[in-house]
């Protein structure tokens, strides 16, 4: 389960597809409906919000605007109606962590897309994160 803190519009079309029905999953498990996960790490940074189906919706929210900008059929009825109303925090060593990650599946599998984007260096994150300072996530799997 990958729930990135990067913006989805550096995603490609796969990378969309799976972090859609991963959240979709995340949600589930936060909402105690499944008994697979419960325990998955992606999760903590949800958990330890004061509503964490809000906030892993919210999650989804993003990730739907971005399939609907893309022309992409997604559906977003099956996204909780909570919405989270502020940015959760996440560090910068994160962000970059899983920029580097991203861009090493994107050089395989999506050639054009890291040519498009190979210079970035700061990514933009999801609307939900606000970045702040700070090393990777110690529930990171390095």
């Amino acid at each position: 389960m990958r729930l990135w803190t990067i913006h989805p519009r550096y995603l490609d079309a796969k990378g969309l597809v799976a972090v859609w029905r991963e959240a979709l999953l995340a949600q589930r498990v936060l909402a105690g409906a499944t008994k697979g996960y419960r325990h998955h790490p992606q999760l903590a940074r949800f958990r330890a919000q004061a509503d964490p189906l809000a906030a892993i919706a919210t999650f989804l929210v993003g990730i739907a605007r971005e399939a609907q900008r893309r022309g992409y059929h997604f559906n977003a009825t099956k996204i909780l109606p909570r919405r989270f109303g502020g940015r959760i925090p996440e560090t910068r060593g994160q962000l970059l962590y899983e920029w580097r990650h991203l861009k090493a599946k994107l050089r395989r599998r999506a050639p054009l897309i890291y040519r498009r984007f190979r210079s970035v260096t700061a990514p933009k994150p999801h609307p939900l994160f606000r970045i702040v300072p700070g090393d990777v996530r110690e529930w990171e799997k390095k």
